[in-house]
């Protein structure tokens, strides 16, 4: 079974050989008549050959350190030179099932929806490939019902039908656990045993790997890396509030998606190495940063409360410049991929 990486002091850096990387976002060209269909090429064909790669989710892709370790994986260890543009276009508190609950956000505004934003985001963003992440809001933090499973399932059909017909591949994400433990002890929410209802979204999104539907199974993965932490120590938690994961979360995040894209031939069979770097990680996070607040923003949503990016010109050049210091860190570095 895949061992996560370690990453040190809650960091793992995953990005030996940047030294030859040079990050060069660009429009996305448009598919060479001789390229074979998506559906011939293999995953890592499609990911390594994306010029955009887009992510797309809730307050916990909004955050992206999950983003900005993959990231970098993908550009030291998976793609090689040219990577692909790393896109985060996540958003606080947004479903995909178009469900809110009744006084969301002390009645300040109800959930946004992604079908509201989504035609936007991908005319925006130009995505050559899509990772997805959808469930941790949908349920609305209520038991399993008929009516809130057949939401969640109808969203996450329409964007499946919506980048069908526009030929991007996408990569569904299981919800990460909402930590019952830590709910129940704090009494923040009514059902403190949500988690039930994420396990059966994440069971029903499984199930469309029968239809051919590439899905990640983070629900299960973080799982058992929180179980496995607290059989040492059984007050421990990546969720300090139930829901959003700390930094180290994010790593175990970063490390399922890893391990399953080194499944799928994304990347070397062998370990990684690891580099306790946390100057660089920072600049990943910065980068994402910076493109995220100008893509949000450029597309548009009904969420209050979220910084207005950069424009997207401004936001590329800045984030050019970070790239440029990533490099520059490895190449004086006297550690050897």
């Amino acid at each position: 079974m895949f061992q996560p990486y370690r990453w040190e002091f809650r960091l793992r850096s995953v990005c030996f050989g940047l030294i030859f990387v040079w990050f060069a976002p660009h429009p996305v060209a448009a598919q060479s008549p001789t390229q074979p269909p998506a559906q011939s090429r293999t995953l890592a064909e499609q990911i390594c050959s994306s010029e955009r790669v887009v992510f797309l989710g809730d307050s916990i892709t909004f955050q992206g350190d999950y983003v900005a370790l993959i990231d970098a994986y993908l550009q030291s260890h998976a793609c090689g030179s040219p990577a692909p543009m790393v896109i985060n276009v996540g958003l606080p508190s947004e479903t995909v099932s178009g469900l809110s609950e009744e006084g969301h956000a002390g009645g300040k505004f109800p959930r946004p929806d992604l079908m509201e934003r989504l035609v936007r985001v991908l005319d925006t963003t130009k995505p050559s490939f899509v990772f997805a992440c959808y469930g941790m809001n949908c349920g609305i933090y209520q038991p399993v019902s008929a009516d809130r499973m057949q939401a969640y399932r109808d969203g996450i059909t329409r964007l499946r039908d919506e980048l069908t017909q526009r030929g991007v591949p996408l990569v569904l994400m299981t919800p990460v656990v909402f930590d019952n433990q830590i709910a129940k002890a704090k009494g923040s929410f009514e059902y403190w045993q949500y988690d039930d209802t994420l396990t059966a979204y994440s069971e029903w999104l499984m199930s469309l790997n029968k239809q051919g539907q590439p899905v990640i199974d983070l629900h299960t993965c973080f799982s058992k890396q929180l179980q496995a932490r607290r059989e040492d120590d059984p007050s421990f938690t990546f969720q300090t509030d139930a829901v959003h994961p700390s930094l180290e979360g994010h790593e175990v995040i970063a490390d399922c998606v890893v391990e399953w894209l080194r499944s799928h031939g994304v990347g070397s069979s062998d370990s990684i190495p690891s580099v306790a770097d946390e100057k660089r990680l920072k600049l990943f996070q910065q980068k994402m940063r910076l493109l995220r607040d100008a893509y949000v923003a450029a597309a548009g949503h009904k969420r209050p409360g979220i910084k207005a990016g950069l424009p997207i010109d401004q936001a590329i050049e800045q984030a050019n410049q970070l790239q440029e210091q990533i490099n520059l860190s490895f190449s004086g570095s006297n550690t050897n991929p």
